[in-house]
């Protein structure tokens, strides 16, 4: 008997279809929480504005919020700062979120992995920790961060995380200082045999500085950089490719944020994510059970109120607009950031340029010429 054949989902439809049901039956999937906006480098490219502990969430308070998160359906818990592993209470609030059954990812530059970490780490494993290692060099790394020494902590970190078969993935940023390292970088990943990823998008700090945007790349260097990297670039490919097929909506947030994720800040402020500060509900005065479903709807339902060149645009995917950071670099929520839309249109010309079978090879070669 012949079986019926199965049909072939690649990842990033998969990714789009999973995302889509959560979207539509907004379960709070997964919660990012910054535990403090502190932090023990200085990167000119940071977007958190704050610097000191005042105010910050307490250890009982964050035990209620994981309460009230996990009751609601949270799977997935990103601790995250600033610097994480600054608080002195970071394994507490760790072990508390483990112990609730949550899937815990830990953002950190590494500067802090010690033995005492590693214990409760072996004792309770992370689903994942995510190392920003911002140079494959010391001088470089220490140009991006601004502290000396932090390049040997960091990768200290590294190295005691693989020691004891942590799940460790690599991150990093994509700036000026740095761009001429990310492929060493990405190198040094696949030697270690862990994951790694880079965002060469930079945006203003959350209290509207501008100072992060003086560390972009050119939106020419960004996308011949894209096109060095072939796994990137067909990513980048298939994700265009589905974006033609969607239909945009007139709500003013319609990139699913507030529909399966969300973030809090150190402070208790709920948003839809990290830079949607304009929009903020007070968990410390309310409940998270309120904030899903009544303060969140009534921010998702608002709708675009101006047109611009945004409106129709196909090309959304490529360049990762969205109202917060509008808001952010143009001080209105609804107009296109001229940076990251320079960035879209070179991307859909390489892809545009370039069929899917063309090599990495011819890639450059037409770059150069």
């Amino acid at each position: 008997m012949d079986c019926p054949s199965i049909p072939v989902m690649d990842g990033i439809e998969f990714r789009m279809q999973f995302f889509d049901k959560f979207r539509k039956k907004r379960i709070p999937f997964t919660c990012q929480i910054e535990v403090t906006a502190r932090c023990n480098v200085r990167c000119s490219h940071c977007y958190i504005s704050d610097i000191n502990s005042k105010g910050e969430l307490t250890f009982p308070e964050i035990q209620r919020i994981i309460d009230e998160v996990v009751d609601a359906g949270c799977l997935w818990f990103v601790l995250t700062g600033g610097e994480p592993l600054l608080r002195p209470d970071f394994l507490d609030i760790y072990t508390y979120a483990k112990k609730k059954g949550l899937f815990v990812v830990v953002f950190t530059n590494g500067t802090l992995v010690n033995e005492r970490i590693l214990d409760c780490f072996i004792d309770l494993p992370p689903y994942a920790v995510e190392i920003s290692l911002y140079g494959a060099t010391e001088e470089t790394y220490e140009r991006v961060v601004g502290v000396r020494g932090s390049y040997r902590r960091c990768m200290d970190g590294i190295e005691l995380l693989l020691k004891h078969h942590m799940p460790l993935s690599l991150k990093t940023v994509s700036v000026a200082d740095n761009q001429h390292e990310i492929q060493a970088i990405r190198r040094f990943a696949e030697k270690l045999g862990v994951a790694f990823r880079y965002d060469p998008l930079i945006n203003p700090r959350i209290d509207g500085g501008m100072g992060p945007c003086n560390t972009r790349m050119s939106p020419q260097e960004i996308v011949a950089q894209d096109m060095t990297d072939s796994k990137r670039f067909e990513t980048l490919r298939k994700m265009y490719e589905w974006s033609l097929k969607w239909q945009r909506s007139d709500l003013l947030f319609d990139c699913g944020a507030g529909n399966k994720a969300f973030n809090v800040d150190a402070y208790g402020q709920l948003q839809l994510c990290g830079l949607a500060r304009k929009f903020s509900y007070d968990l410390r005065n309310g409940s998270f059970h309120d904030a899903w479903h009544n303060f969140l709807p009534k921010v998702l339902s608002m709708k675009r109120e101006k047109s611009s060149r945004c409106d129709g645009c196909k090309l959304f995917v490529l360049c990762g607009m969205c109202p917060s950071w509008s808001e952010l670099e143009n001080g209105g929520d609804e107009g296109p950031v001229d940076f990251i839309c320079q960035v879209a249109h070179l991307r859909a010309n390489a892809l545009d340029a370039h069929p899917k079978e063309a090599t990495e090879e011819s890639r450059v070669l037409t770059l150069q010429s």
